[in-house]
Formats: structure tokens, sequence, C-alpha cells
């Protein structure tokens, strides 16, 4: 394929963006809500906090592994280079198929969601085509039901994707702001919940009994850490960066620091803040929580510490925190799409780079297409559901490759090798399996979507 003609990408993101984009990719709607599903299975608070340790320690190994990564190229496409380079076409090309089938778009799709809800709640928002909400094909996608909310979440991911169009520095300044934004406040519920702690005159708490089923070993191991996968889903974000490389000055060198520094920064900001949430509820209230729609676990926190205003504080939070989430994903994914159209191995207009602000815009629009029919037809929560498994499979690829190119000579930059690719693996392969243990529908169903691009590739190759 001839790209002569096509201007490139603007190296023009600093080592701040860098690290402010990783946690604004990680901090989306997980860290407010996945206590009470995680309380479900995990009955103790001191079990749910080592749930999140345990999950930020393998997240954090998994971010050494990848910043040995990120030091082989200068270029777009993060995994999907770091596949190709390693194990061949094919490889790549199926990473970065199940990403814009899965991976990436669903999760947009899910986290603009949760925005449109966030800003519902708040402001009161009509419903739409109510007379039509029944209205389905082949019993699985409801395309009119929560009409007014897909209208929003629509809305939100064209406005992003129109913003991102216009130019890389805007959108790096449109997620300093927000994630700064986030931090504070996190900060601030991290606050309520010690405060809280030290403070009895508060409203009494009441607890609702909740006994586990877990009763062998081998059931309460698998419970931990599917209880975990929650966790991960808070943590899911931290290797988007990689996707931006070619955008970013000295990206060899900076990308790997904002990847261990947003990722530490993330996990310290969860563990506090989940903490916190401890000494306001017991695992048996967040339990109870998680039976009743709409309740999120942080809205319920700031109920019991500040009253209808953090109620109010925290709804706001928890939108800004989506939509920056939504924001850093939507930038970041489409250069994936952008650098495989690019190499030949995606459709042709995808590598297209507007003439004017230097962006992949053809690849921001096709993101932004996909995203929008999973929102209208309501699939991407089924979808979100095997986003850890697929996510994971790849994730073990990756540390494959660090010992692969070392082993080689074609990696001179390493951190913790061979401990830390070598563990990090392991633990891919414990979450993969117990995954299929307990998902097994979701974990094959994932895994049938990830087998779909063999054809795709065969036709982009022929092409090509």
């Amino acid at each position: 394929m001839d790209n002569t003609k096509e201007p490139a990408l603007l190296h023009v993101l600093g080592l701040g963006t860098a690290i402010l984009l990783v946690a604004g990719s990680m901090i989306g709607s997980g860290v407010f809500k996945k206590i009470a599903p995680m309380s479900v299975n995990l009955a103790n608070g001191s079990l749910i906090l080592w749930a999140w340790v345990v999950a930020g320690l393998i997240t954090i190994l998994g971010a050494f592994s990848f910043a040995s990564l990120a030091t082989t190229t200068k270029e777009a496409g993060g995994q999907f280079q770091y596949f190709k380079n390693v194990f061949g076409v094919f490889f790549g090309f199926i990473y970065g198929w199940s990403f814009f089938a899965v991976i990436s778009t669903a999760s947009i799709a899910s986290i603009a969601y949760v925005f449109a809800e966030s800003l519902g709640n708040l402001c009161g928002v009509p419903p739409l085509l109510e007379a039509y909400s029944s209205y389905n094909i082949f019993g699985i996608i409801f395309p009119f039901q929560n009409a007014s909310i897909k209208l929003i979440a629509v809305s939100t991911l064209i406005f992003l994707t129109i913003f991102n169009i216009r130019g890389v520095k805007g959108g790096g300044w449109l997620s300093n702001i927000v994630t700064s934004a986030k931090v504070l406040g996190i900060l601030l519920l991290i606050f309520m919940g010690l405060s809280y702690s030290e403070n009895s005159t508060h409203a009494t708490v009441v607890i609702h009994t909740f006994k586990p089923s877990q009763t062998s070993e081998l059931v309460q191991i698998s419970a931990f850490f599917t209880a975990m996968l929650g966790a991960f889903w808070a943590y899911d974000g931290w290797v988007n960066i990689t996707n931006m490389a070619s955008e970013f000055k000295n990206p060899t060198k900076n990308i790997p620091i904002a990847i261990i520094v947003g990722t530490a920064l993330t996990m310290c900001l969860y563990l506090l803040v989940n903490y916190a949430y401890l000494q306001v509820l017991t695992p048996a209230d967040f339990a109870h929580l998680s039976t009743q729609h709409g309740s999120i676990a942080a809205i319920e926190v700031a109920k019991i510490t500040m009253g209808s205003i953090g109620i109010t504080l925290i709804s706001i939070l928890i939108m800004v925190s989506t939509f920056g989430a939504t924001q850093a994903s939507t930038m970041s994914a489409a250069r994936v799409y952008y650098q495989m159209s690019k190499e030949g191995y995606f459709f042709k207009p995808f590598s297209h780079v507007h003439k004017r602000f230097r962006t992949p815009y053809i690849s921001l629009i096709g993101q932004m297409i996909w995203a929008c029919l999973l929102i209208i037809s309501g699939t991407f929560d089924q979808l979100t559901d095997m986003l850890v498994f697929a996510a994971f499979i790849f994730y073990a690829l990756g540390a494959i490759a660090v010992i692969r190119l070392k082993m080689i000579g074609k990696l001179q930059i390493t951190y913790g090798y061979p401990v830390v690719p070598l563990l990090f693996f392991l633990c891919c392969i414990v979450i993969v399996a117990n995954s299929i243990y307990s998902r097994p529908l979701e974990s094959l169903t994932g895994l049938g979507l990830v087998i779909l691009g063999a054809p795709l590739y065969l036709y982009f190759r022929t092409r090509s």
C-alpha cells in the first residue's frame, strides 16, 4: 500500500500528558461501583482490599512488562505492533481485530452509557420512544429501550470524535483537565470516608445479613479471583497509551515511565478509596447494594457522610470520570486501526490523516460508528463481560513477547527480567483459566469473537 502522500501524525505530547492519559484511561466507573459485586463474592473487608491489592500488583507486573515492549518501537499501534514484530502479522491482526470488535469499542460504549446515565440521573431526562421500548430483534437487541440515555451516549461519542479530529494536542489538554478533576474528586471521597471513621455522630448504618455460599477451598479461591475480575475492570486501560507512541515526544523513554507511574498512582488511589468505603459501610451492606438496581457504592457512601450534597458531588464526579475515560479511550484506541490500515491490514480509508489537523480522522469516525451501534443495540453489557478474558489472553502474549525478545537479544531495556514477565504470564494464565471456570459462556463467546478475525486476516492478506 502506498501511503507516501499521507501527512504524518505529530509528535506533540509530553510526559505529563502521558502519565495523566494512563490514569485517565483507567479511572472510569469501576472505582465507584465494583466494591458492591466484589462483596457478593467476598464477605470480608480485608479480603476485598486484598483483591484490590493483588489485582493492582498483577497490573503493575503488566505495566513493567509492557514498558519493556514500549522501548522497541516509535510507531503507533501498541500491542498490534508488538505482536506483529514478535509473532508475525497474523497475531498482530487478531489482536487488532479483537480490539476493534470487542476490547476497545465495547468498553467505550459501556463507559459512555454510564456517563449518559449519570447525566440523566443528575439533570432529569424525559423518556423517549417508550411506546417502542419492547421492540426487539431476535429477542436480544432492543434498539429503543432507554432511548433517551442512548441518545445522550451517542451524542457524547459524536462530540468527542469531532473534538479529537480537530487535533491531538486539544485532546491531550482535555484529558489532562478531566483526569486532574477525577483525582481531586477521589481524594475528596477518601477524605469523607476516613473522616467518617473518626466521627461517630453520623447516621447509623443498617447491617444486612449476608452469608457466603462458598465452602470448599477451591470455590473460595475461585471466588477471590472472580472478585478480582471487578478490580481488573477498574484497572483496565493502562496499556492504551502505547497506541499513541508516534504522537509523543521521545516515546521510547516517556511511554515506559508514564505506564509505570500512571498505573502505580491509580493503584494507590483505588486502595485508599476502597479502604475509605469500608470505614462507612460493611461488605454486607455493599453486597445488599448489588441487588438494588441503580445503586452505586460511592453515592451511598457520600449520602451517609455528607447527605444530599454528597450525592450531588459524587454524581458529578462519576459523570466527569466516565466522560474523561471515554475521551482517553476514544483518542488512543483509534490509532490501532490507523496503524493496521497504514500497513495494509485493515480497511484502507482508516489510514487517512487529516491534512489540516494531522489526526487519523477516518479511524476515529469508524470507531465512533461501531461504538454507537453497540450502544443502540444494547449488547455492550454482554460484550464487556468478555473484555477481561480477551484482554488477559493478549496480556499473556505480551509477557511471552518480552521473554522472546530478550532471549534473541532484541530487547535492551527490561524491568525486572525475567521474574516480572514470568510472574505476569502465570497470573494471566490463572485469570484466564478462572474466567473459563466461573464464566464459561462469556469466556467461550469472547474466544469465538477473537477467532472470527482469522477469515478477515486472509481477506486483508490477499488484498495486500
